[in-house]
């Protein structure tokens, strides 16, 4: 299990934000929990020195091209990017330092899977380069992958047949437990669960961890074959539940261990 560092850009800036306020209508709603001082090129080179590889950006709607540029530019081959990521506009950020791309909205159209869209950008950048965010909310019993800055659902539902199925097209899965994202309330442990037990590509959860004792948790749920992400909770972006030195430790810790 390994520790996947994020960088969050809104408006250009490092944020941590609740990220089942956001809206593409209005931005009174928006719950930000952190907003930083430092750069986007702060944090990537942060997480160079400690070879925390694998770790994306996010760009939270536009405004965000140059900051995502800057991180990319002090880590080149670090980092993931996604937001906005199209078959037009794929390539072009691999070409500016992109480990990988990640993509969701792009490859949904009126709730259902846009299977062309996704063979296009495969064949863009390579399923070896193509990250997939299923980013989900749960709806009766059901985990239902959400678009749209998460606030559209789509008809498809987390299981182990969509995951092989999209497993086929990408190298990895970011999942965020949205309902939880950035509450710093805890992890969504029935997601966890079923993830580890579905998963057969590298996968990044993401969504409430609060402790160390959460990324514990998050090892033994998803059989060792989850990593996670942590970000309000993190010292960096404001928060006392983890400090970025513990992180990095049980990273170090785990990184090699199923």
């Amino acid at each position: 299990m390994r520790f996947r560092p994020c960088i969050d850009l809104h408006n250009g800036c490092v944020k941590q934000i609740v990220g089942s306020t956001l809206s593409d209508v209005s931005s009174e709603s928006l719950t930000t929990n952190f907003s930083s001082s430092h750069s986007s090129s702060y944090y990537a080179s942060m997480y160079r020195q400690d070879d925390l590889t694998g770790g994306h950006i996010i760009m939270l709607g536009p405004g965000n091209t140059g900051a995502a540029e800057d991180a990319l530019a002090a880590w080149p081959g670090g980092l993931q990017v996604g937001g906005g990521i199209t078959t037009e506009n794929a390539s072009s950020w691999m070409q500016k330092g992109a480990a990988a791309v990640i993509v969701t909205s792009y490859v949904f159209k009126d709730g259902e899977i846009h299977q062309e869209r996704l063979r296009e950008v495969v064949e863009a950048v390579g399923r070896e380069n193509l990250v997939l965010d299923l980013s989900c909310r749960k709806k009766g019993s059901e985990y239902y992958i959400v678009t749209d800055r998460w606030q559209k659902f789509t008809n498809v539902t987390v299981t182990k047949e969509s995951l092989d199925f999209f497993a086929g097209f990408c190298a990895e899965f970011l999942i965020h437990a949205v309902d939880v994202e950035g509450k710093c309330a805890g992890i969504e442990a029935e997601l966890a669960e079923k993830l580890g037990s579905w998963v057969t590509i590298p996968t990044t959860y993401a969504g409430g961890v609060r402790s160390l004792a959460d990324m514990e948790t998050l090892n033994v749920l998803g059989k060792g074959r989850l990593d996670a992400t942590i970000g309000s909770a993190l010292d960096i972006f404001g928060g006392s539940g983890i400090t970025y030195k513990e992180a990095v430790a049980f990273h170090n810790q785990h990184k090699n261990t199923p």
